[in-house]
C-alpha cells in the first residue's frame, strides 16, 4: 500500500465568528465572550481556510491569535476566497460551484484540516459555503460545525414566537411593489400555519424594510426587530404590528438586525 493511500485526510472545520463585523474596535465584544474556547483552540491551529472575505478572516485570526497562539502567522495562512457572486444569494445554484468547491479542499485530502468562516456568524447559514460543505461530504471528508453565535437562532428564541416551526426567507425584493406583495404572501402563510417568517437585510436597509413591514403587516401580526445581537448595545422589541405603529422603538438599524414576523 502506497503511503498516499495510507495518507489520513483533513477535516473541514465550520468555524464561526462573532456578530461585531463591521463594528468599530469599541463595539466589538471581546472574542472570548462570544466563541467558546473550543472553537478559539481550533480556528489557533488551522492555516488552511476558505473565506467569504480574506481580509475579514485575517482580522479574525488577528483577535484568535489575542487568545491563542497562531500555528502559522499571519502572511502564512492560506486563504482562499469565495466568488463575490456567491455572497448574497448562495451558492449551491452556480454551475462551477461543485468543481470550485472540490479544488478548494485539495489541502484536505492531502491531510490538512480546513476552516469554512464567513465575515459573520455561521458560514453556510445566511452566509455563502452550502457547496464548500456539499462538496466535503461528496468528497467523503469529515466535516464538524463548531459552537459560536448565529443570530437567526438567537432572533428566534428572543422574539417570542414560535421556535417549533419556522423559516428564514433570507433577503426580500427591493423593488416596493415585489416587496410588499411578497410581504403579504409570507404573513398569509405565517397566520395560516403558525410558521414563523425570519428575514434580513443589509444594515444601509434595514430602516426601509423596517418601514415596508409596519406599513404592509396586519395590525394583529406580531413583529420583532433583533438589532446588534450579542453586542453591547443590542435592542430586542417584539409587540404586535398595531402597537409598533403607536409607539416605535428607537431603534439601532445601522447594526446588523434580524426581523421576525408571525403569528
Amino acid at each position: 500500500m502506497t503511503a498516499a493511500a495510507t495518507r489520513a485526510t483533513g477535516t473541514l472545520y465550520l468555524v464561526p465568528t462573532p456578530l461585531d463585523f463591521g463594528c468599530d474596535d469599541a463595539a466589538q465584544t471581546p472574542l472570548d465572550a462570544s466563541l467558546p474556547a473550543l472553537t478559539l483552540q481550533t480556528a489557533a491551529r488551522l492555516t488552511h481556510w476558505i473565506a467569504e472575505n480574506a481580509r475579514s478572516a485575517r482580522a479574525f485570526l488577528k483577535r484568535v491569535g489575542q487568545h491563542q497562539p497562531l500555528a502559522a502567522p499571519l502572511p502564512a495562512q492560506s486563504i482562499v476566497e469565495l466568488p463575490r457572486a456567491w455572497h448574497k444569494h448562495g451558492d449551491l445554484t452556480h454551475a462551477d460551484a461543485a468543481t470550485q468547491a472540490r479544488r478548494w479542499l485539495a489541502p484536505a485530502q492531502d491531510g490538512h484540516d480546513i476552516g469554512l468562516v464567513s465575515e459573520a456568524g455561521m458560514p453556510a447559514i445566511a452566509d455563502p459555503g452550502a457547496a464548500v460543505v456539499r462538496a466535503a461530504h461528496d468528497l467523503g471528508l469529515r466535516v464538524v460545525p463548531l459552537p459560536g453565535p448565529m443570530s437567526l437562532a438567537l432572533a428566534l428564541a428572543a422574539s417570542g414566537m414560535d421556535g417549533q416551526q419556522f423559516a428564514f426567507v433570507g433577503y426580500l425584493p427591493h423593488e416596493p411593489a415585489a416587496r410588499s406583495q411578497r410581504l403579504r404572501q409570507l404573513e398569509a402563510h405565517a397566520l395560516r400555519s403558525g410558521q414563523t417568517q425570519l428575514c434580513i437585510e443589509t444594515p444601509y436597509r434595514n430602516a426601509a424594510l423596517l418601514q415596508a413591514l409596519l406599513a404592509t403587516l396586519q395590525p394583529t401580526t406580531r413583529l420583532a426587530v433583533c438589532c446588534g445581537l450579542t453586542l453591547p448595545q443590542q435592542v430586542v422589541h417584539s409587540a404586535r404590528v398595531a402597537d409598533w405603529r403607536r409607539h416605535a422603538p428607537t431603534l439601532p438599524l445601522a447594526l446588523p438586525a434580524v426581523f421576525v414576523f408571525g403569528r
